[in-house]
């Protein structure tokens, strides 16, 4: 097994210093507790605001809430910083691989040689899953989306594999992250080659992490798939690109579950449910659904001017991001990385020809760069992973497989934080007051009738 480094103190708390706040209602006032990190925004500690003084805070989306503390990822988004355990995204996408950045995500430190070559060994030792698991695969309808596929199995897993589910143990722990984030891939491209009706490729473990995932995607056993050099650097750039990306919505989903001492399977599974939605790893997806409603280069012009009308509900995907108000770090290196794609590819596709004729006008309307409405990672990821012959159902799953060493980092994470408690945020109730139960023969006059029309969407 890998060893991790130790761990460094990320943040401190500042005793002198504090935010008063009053109730304008009864003139009582409160100090509370400021926290700052080792870089970032200055916090309220509010653990103690409901005990001390009966009230509660309303954040829906806990858009102004910390809910953790947490060394693996900052954020800066006025600035357009990313840095994982203090490296800038730029520089580990130009010059780090994927397994460095794994590795770096879960211990803190980039790896000596020795180490790397100690984690290389035990994540492919790691790629095969169960020969059950081409049963378990079988049960699903051959047109089912793979996310469904990659949720079911992730949280299958726990069944198959009982000796690293123990969350106490630590040695099971790394066990179980290993496992994760070596047969993600795997998981992927069965999902992808079940919907083909074609057979399961082995893994090949002398090939590095993206080269074996563009094989078990692609290779076809009656012939010897050669692999692109180009090809799997992209890849290798996309996943280090989605590793991870401090405490989104499927990472706190994961950190969530996992508060409640669920195994890490079915943590993992809960973050790749989140990760499905159209409004977080759907994004790509959504891009080039909306090239497909453009359709060429010609209608550019028109939908351009409908991304500009504010009553108009379209909207352009791919552009903008709500954590970034610059341009999106990840987007810079994406962008080379696209250009060089589709130069060695060659591909004369109008929805890419459409997709650069976008960027080019993101980049010089002024509309655009006074919004700073930037291309994101996620329109460049999309328009390399069509080149590629990726359908656009899977995505979202190179965007799970990616983030998968991203979750279990933060679940590693949490489970030693001697702060963590089992989730529960509260809410503001508008529903009824108490009333008493009425039998249902005198119901009918006084009780208002139940409408259903809520369950589409209707008042």
């Amino acid at each position: 097994m890998t060893k991790a480094p130790m761990k460094k103190a990320a943040a401190q708390t500042l005793p002198d210093d504090s935010f008063t706040i009053t109730d304008n209602a009864t003139g009582k006032s409160w100090q509370l507790p400021a926290r700052t990190g080792v870089m970032g925004n200055r916090l309220m500690d509010i653990r103690r605001l409901y005990g001390d003084t009966g009230i509660l805070t309303y954040d829906p989306g806990f858009t102004s809430t910390a809910s953790c503390q947490s060394d693996i990822t900052f954020i800066d988004g006025e600035k357009g910083v990313l840095l994982h355990r203090g490296y800038s995204i730029e520089q580990l996408a130009l010059h780090s691989d994927f397994m460095e950045t794994c590795y770096l995500l879960l211990y803190g430190e980039l790896p000596t040689p020795e180490q790397k070559v100690s984690f290389d060994a035990d994540i492919k030792n790691h790629t095969l899953l169960h020969d059950q698991f081409i049963s378990f695969y079988k049960g699903f309808m051959r047109n089912a989306h793979p996310m469904a596929i990659m949720v079911g199995v992730v949280g299958a897993l726990s069944a198959f594999y009982h000796d690293s589910i123990d969350i106490t143990d630590l040695e099971q722990r790394q066990l179980a992250a290993h496992r994760l984030i070596a047969k993600m891939p795997t998981i992927g491209a069965y999902a992808y080659k079940y919907s083909l009706g074609m057979t399961f490729p082995l893994p090949r473990n002398e090939l590095s992490y993206s080269e074996n995932l563009l094989q078990m995607m692609f290779s076809n056993p009656a012939e010897n798939y050669q692999i692109n050099p180009v090809l799997s650097k992209a890849i290798d750039r996309i996943l280090i690109l989605h590793a991870d990306h401090e405490q989104n919505a499927s990472t706190s989903t994961v950190r969530l579950a996992g508060s409640s001492g669920a195994n890490p399977y079915a943590c993992i599974a809960s973050g790749i449910a989140s990760l499905w939605g159209p409004a977080h790893g759907g994004a790509n997806e959504a891009v080039l659904n909306m090239l497909s409603e453009i359709g060429t280069v010609a209608q550019v012009g028109k939908y351009i001017h409908k991304a500009k009308d504010k009553s108009d509900p379209f909207r352009l995907m791919g552009f903008g991001h709500r954590v970034y108000k610059n341009y999106d770090p990840r987007a810079a290196v994406m962008r080379n990385t696209c250009h060089e794609v589709l130069e060695v590819l060659g591909i004369e596709d109008p929805k890419l020809k459409l997709a650069l004729e976008l960027e080019k006008i993101a980049l010089e309307d002024p509309y655009f760069v006074e919004k700073k409405l930037y291309p994101n990672v996620d329109f460049y990821s999309g328009i390399i992973l069509k080149a590629m012959g990726f359908p656009t159902s899977m995505f979202t799953v190179m965007f799970a497989i990616g983030r998968t060493v991203g979750w279990v980092s933060h679940w590693k994470e949490m489970l030693k934080d001697e702060h963590q408690k089992i989730g529960r945020p509260r809410q503001l109730y508008l529903g009824q007051k108490q009333r008493d139960y009425m039998p249902i023969e005198r119901r009918g006059h006084t009780e208002k009738k139940v409408s259903w029309s809520w369950l589409w969407g209707k008042k």
